[in-house]
C-alpha cells in the first residue's frame, strides 16, 4: 500500500461552508493544511477558517478558479455540485468522493437499487412513476409506509410517513418529482444504528465504532458509542457499513444508518457521502475524528485510529428553538458542567428544529452520560 506524498502542506477545497465544512476545516487546519471553501452565499460557520469565495457555484469558470491550486476537492454535502466541477477540473486536482458516488447516493431510488444489486439488506421498496404505482405498493407492503423524495431530503426534509391511501394522495403532489417518488415498506426495527467508515482511494479503510442513535421528527436527537448491542450484531453491522461503502466506492468519510431488527438482523437505510452528525462524537470520543480521517483519506494519506479514548461517549444535538438571531444564551451554564464539550457552529440565524450545534461527554456509564449531555444541551438556548 502506497500514501501520497508531498514536498508541501496541501491546499483543500470544500465545496460549502455549513458546519460540516467547519470541522473538517478545523482538523485540516490542525494538520498545517491550507483550506478554501466555495459557497453561494455567504455562511456564518467557516468565517474565518480558511479562505472563502461567494459566488455562483454552477458557474463552470468560478469552479475552475476555484479548484486551480487544490490538491483536492472535497464536498460538505451530496448537493454541492461535484458533478459540474468534474467538467473543469483542473489536472493535478483530485476530486473525492467522485461524482459518481455523489450522483448514486444524492438519490434515493439509485441508491437503495445499486445496493440491492450488490446484495446488501435494504427494506422492501419501490421506485414508484405515478400515484396509482405508489397507491399499488403501499397496498403490498401494508400501510404505514415511507414515502421519500429522490432528491434533496434530509433531516426529516422530504420524507413523509402515511397511514392510509388519503394520506398517501395528499402527500403525493408535495413529494413526486417527474420520476415519481420511492416508497419504502415500514420497518420495525428494535433501534436505529449508524456506522461510520473511512476509506482511501485505494481501498485503505478504518471502521468506527457501531452507534446507537435515537431520531426525533426524523432528525437525529442523540448518539451513544458503544451503542450497546450484542457482539455479532455489532459485527454484523459494521461488514454491512464498510460493504455499502465499498458498493458505491466511498472515498473520504462514508456514513451508513442502519435499522436493527428483533432477530438481530441489520438492514441498511440510507448512506451519506461525507462527515456525518452520528460521528460528531468522534472529536472528542475517538483517538482520530471523522473529519480528520476524511481529511487524511481524501488525500491518501494514512488512516488514524477510529476507537474510542474512554469506554463511552454521548451527544446530543443543540436544535433553534425559536426564529431569530443566534445568542449565546446559557452556554456559560452549559460551560460549568464537568467534562461537557460545547459545539457552537457560528450559524447566524436560528430556526426551530435548525441544527445550532451539539454537545459531547465521554466517560464510563452510558446512561449516566446522556442525563449529562442531555441537561447541558438544554441550556444551550441559542
Amino acid at each position: 500500500m502506497t500514501h501520497r506524498e508531498t514536498d508541501r502542506f496541501p491546499v483543500i477545497g470544500i465545496l460549502g461552508g455549513g458546519q460540516l465544512g467547519r470541522m473538517t476545516a478545523l482538523a485540516a487546519i490542525r494538520m498545517g493544511l491550507q483550506v478554501r471553501f466555495l459557497v453561494p452565499s455567504p455562511a456564518g460557520p467557516v468565517e474565518g477558517l480558511g479562505t472563502t469565495t461567494v459566488a455562483d457555484w454552477t458557474d463552470h469558470e468560478v469552479l475552475r478558479a476555484f479548484a486551480e491550486g487544490c490538491d483536492v476537492v472535497t464536498v460538505e454535502s451530496e448537493w454541492a455540485p461535484a458533478d459540474i466541477l468534474a467538467e473543469v477540473l483542473p489536472s493535478g486536482t483530485a476530486l473525492w468522493p467522485s461524482p459518481r458516488t455523489i450522483e448514486i447516493i444524492r438519490h434515493k431510488g439509485l441508491q437503495k437499487e445499486t445496493l440491492l444489486e450488490h446484495g446488501l439488506p435494504v427494506p422492501d421498496f419501490e421506485c414508484c412513476t405515478s400515484l396509482d404505482a405508489a397507491l399499488a405498493a403501499a397496498e403490498r407492503f401494508g400501510y404505514p409506509i415511507l414515502l421519500k423524495r429522490y432528491r434533496g431530503s434530509y433531516d426529516g426534509y422530504g420524507n413523509a410517513t402515511v397511514n392510509s391511501s388519503e394520506e398517501l394522495r395528499r402527500a403525493w403532489p408535495d413529494l413526486a418529482d417527474e420520476e415519481g417518488l420511492m416508497v419504502e415498506a415500514w420497518v420495525p426495527f428494535v433501534r436505529e444504528l449508524s456506522v461510520i467508515v473511512a476509506r482511501c482511494p485505494d481501498g485503505d479503510h478504518v471502521v468506527y465504532p457501531v452507534a446507537f442513535t435515537e431520531q426525533r421528527d426524523h432528525r437525529c436527537h442523540a448518539v451513544v458509542v458503544p451503542a450497546g448491542i450484542a457482539p455479532d450484531v455489532a459485527e454484523r453491522a459494521r461488514q454491512v457499513g464498510l460493504a455499502a461503502t465499498e458498493a458505491v466506492e466511498g472515498v473520504g468519510i462514508t456514513a451508513i444508518e442502519l435499522f436493527e431488527l428483533e432477530d438481530g438482523g441489520i438492514l441498511v437505510n440510507e448512506l451519506a457521502p461525507r462527515p456525518h452528525n452520528t460521528g460528531h462524537y468522534s472529536i472528542e470520543g475517538s483517538y482520530t475524528s471523522q473529519f480528520e480521517n476524511h481529511v487524511r483519506a481524501i488525500l491518501g494519506w494514512p488512516l488514524g485510529n477510529p476507537e474510542l479514548r474512554a469506554p463511552a461517549a454521548v451527544m446530543v444535538n443543540v436544535l433553534g428553538k425559536r426564529s431569530g438571531h443566534v445568542s449565546p444564551g446559557g452556554l456559560t451554564e452549559a460551560l460549568k458542567i464537568p467534562g461537557v464539550s460545547v459545539h457552537l457552529y457560528g450559524k447566524h440565524e436560528a430556526r426551530p428544529r435548525r441544527k445550532m450545534g451539539h454537545v459531547t461527554v465521554t466517560g464510563d456509564d452510558p446512561d449516566r452520560l446522556r442525563s449529562i449531555a442531555e441537561q447541558a444541551a438544554e441550556l444551550l438556548v441559542v
